[in-house]
């Protein structure tokens, strides 16, 4: 028996027309030259430098000029204003910082302090999209303050990627703010992206994306596996400030693999694939790794999309070691296992994906959808009252797809009527598209996708 499938003039036009698009963002030559821009021997420098500090753990030395963390967190800031003089003074860079007393891993009383530079946007300086790397380190005892502890690839590969990130944008202006922190007392419990996140709240910010880098040098796993052409990104799925009455929205309505930090991770994907033909973006549908934390977390924690961007293999005899030669093993997070131009490759993903958030207009607000028992899906928004807008672009996609598969333009309009898209067969979202193509992440209807205001 053979099996005929029938289309209708009106659905097979709605396949050509609307299933044939891009999902995603449009390729830009600007963009591309910011991805190129990172230089593997900048960041070797750099890296270099926060490993002749010795040790730079949290409870270190903070008056030695040589040693500790105070003079690794001083050079820091002033290799930041360095930066700031050739770009007209274009970043603010300033120390974030508060006390902290009795933590599990802080015994008495320890100022934590945070190094960030601010490259204001020029519309929307309110809205903030941020990449973060640790200063600290640690070797096996996690109270060991004094002994060497280079941390090499964990994490001063993060702090000189941002540093190089910075280097990079602030040769541009964008729409929206940029921020580079190099934040403190992440192995005493992610104390420092703590103290930000509450002061970012303080200053009214907006914070649409955070891109936390821990670990982005090291390419030989512990499994013997080398790669450098595969970078982790790790997100939550369900946002942390859900109430109990979102939680019951989400139960019908999905959105459990479609939090705002997951479709950053997909809008890094999908950078990837347009700027890196070597880099292939892992998305992690996990918090962390298992039993492990990061800097974003804190950020997740007041309800902004935050991400951890890392290695894929790890190798843990480098990581959290004394340094020693044990059995012919040579343990030690050291300067010479760390690869360059990997970590300039993943800095360049960074860059590039923080470029396109922030000359983007803000996301839409109070994304809705309709279409039960109907054979069409609505979905609505409140307009993002930008200027720089052209329109509109919605999206859909399998229920099991792990990405977006089909847009459609819809134009500078507040809602939009899929004919023919049935509403229980796919996913939905809407994105905000600027006059220059820029585009935002794309929102999942209802709570569970909101970007916030």
């Amino acid at each position: 028996m053979t099996l005929r499938i029938l289309l209708t003039i009106p659905l097979l036009l709605m396949a050509l027309a609307g299933f044939g698009q891009q999902a995603g963002p449009a390729y830009s030559m600007m963009l591309q030259e910011i991805a190129d821009a990172p230089q593997a021997d900048r960041i070797e420098k750099d890296i270099t430098k926060l490993v002749s500090f010795g040790t730079r753990h949290t409870l270190s030395d903070t008056v030695s000029e040589t040693r500790g963390i105070g003079a690794a967190r001083r050079w820091i800031k002033k290799e930041f204003e360095r930066i700031s003089a050739e770009c007209g003074n274009c970043l603010e860079v300033i120390y974030v910082q508060d006390t902290v007393m009795n933590r599990s891993r802080v015994p008495g009383t320890a100022n934590i302090v945070n190094v960030i530079a601010i490259q204001r946007g020029t519309a929307d300086p309110d809205r903030v999209v941020m990449m973060s790397g640790d200063i600290d380190s640690r070797i096996s005892d996690v109270m060991n303050a004094t002994d060497d502890s280079p941390g090499a690839n964990d994490n001063a590969s993060g702090v000189a990627g941002a540093i190089e990130a910075a280097r990079v944008l602030s040769k541009y202006k964008f729409p929206g703010t940029i921020v580079y922190a190099a934040l403190s007392g992440e192995e005493q419990g992610l104390l420092g992206g703590e103290i930000l996140a509450k002061w970012s709240q303080e200053q009214g910010w907006k914070i649409k994306a955070v891109l936390n880098n821990d670990m982005i040098g090291n390419i030989e796993g512990i499994n013997g596996v080398v790669n450098n052409s595969v970078v982790r990104v790790f997100s939550e799925g369900t946002r942390a400030v859900e109430t109990d009455r979102e939680a019951r929205i989400r139960r019908f309505t999905g959105g459990e693999v479609d939090s705002p930090s997951r479709n950053l991770a997909r809008y890094i994907d999908h950078m990837s694939d347009l700027y890196f033909p070597n880099l292939d973006v892992m998305m992690i549908y996990r918090l962390d790794r298992f039993g492990r934390g990061g800097h974003h977390r804190p950020f997740n924690d007041i309800g902004a999309a935050a991400v951890r961007l890392m290695e894929t293999y790890e190798h843990y005899d480098r990581q959290h070691q004394d340094l020693r030669t044990e059995d012919g093993i040579k343990y030690g997070d050291v300067l010479e296992k760390v690869d360059f131009d990997y970590a300039a490759t993943v800095t360049g993903l960074n860059a590039v994906t923080l470029a396109g958030l922030a000359s983007a207009p803000a996301p839409p607000k109070n994304v809705s959808i309709e279409g039960a028992v109907s054979a069409s899906t609505t979905l609505k928004w409140e307009p993002a009252g930008d200027e720089n807008i052209t329109g509109y672009k919605v999206y859909w996609r399998l229920t099991t797809s792990p990405v977006w598969q089909y847009s459609r333009m819809v134009g500078d309009v507040d809602s939009y009527e899929l004919e023919n898209v049935i509403i229980d067969n796919y996913f939905f979202g809407v994105s905000t598209v600027g006059e220059d193509g820029a585009e935002s992440p794309v929102v999942f209807p209802g709570p569970a996708g909101s970007f916030g205001e």
